[in-house]
């Protein structure tokens, strides 16, 4: 099956992947399900795709009218593949790639000229990234006005309920995948 983009200039632009299983592309039917609720807050945004992957959910972003994009992983394959997807998009002037252990900080970012308003979050599942992650996003002090982050991760992980900074605002159960839609508390005092 292919990977492809789902709506917006882009629509039906097929997607490169890693080969094998060390990369789990978010599903086309699932990121159009999370563009669907978003669409309201994709036109103009400033997008940050954590754990990117393949960049998919970025792309996504930037083929629905985001302003701009950063892509951070920490593995060299999916880079590649993202800086691929980037460039066979026609949207590298649009975007910024980063490598970066995501869990030790996201120290990386405080030099972007703007704040992010989208952020989506595709960690590994199960490997205990959401909460060091969540905590590092936010010590970043990147997160602009209004803020809506996007985790996906299993049932088996759920996003910490006693993480200070956040509030999770919705969540939606697709098969076995759960979204997470949070907001930084901080936004609303």
């Amino acid at each position: 099956m292919g990977l492809r983009i789902i709506g917006g200039e882009l629509k039906g632009k097929k997607l490169y992947t890693v080969p094998g299983t060390l990369i789990r592309p978010t599903a086309d039917r699932l990121r159009e399900s999370i563009f669907n609720i978003l669409f309201y807050l994709v036109k103009g945004a400033v997008v940050l795709d954590l754990f990117a992957g393949t960049g998919a959910l970025g792309i996504e972003a930037l083929s629905r009218g985001a302003k701009s994009a950063v892509f951070i992983d920490n593995n060299k394959k999916a880079l590649s593949v993202v800086e691929h997807n980037i460039q066979s998009c026609a949207v590298d002037s649009r975007s910024q790639i980063i490598r970066w252990n995501i869990v030790k900080n996201l120290n990386c970012i405080k030099s972007v000229d703007s704040k992010f308003n989208l952020v989506f979050m595709d960690p590994p599942y199960n490997k205990g990234l959401i909460e060091p992650s969540l905590i590092n996003l936010y010590d970043s002090g990147s997160l602009g006005k209004d803020a809506c982050i996007i985790v996906e991760h299993t049932p088996f992980e759920p996003v910490p309920g006693d993480c200070k900074q956040f509030e999770l605002a919705d969540q939606r159960k697709y098969g076995k995948t759960l979204i997470s839609f949070i907001k930084p508390k901080y936004m609303y005092s």
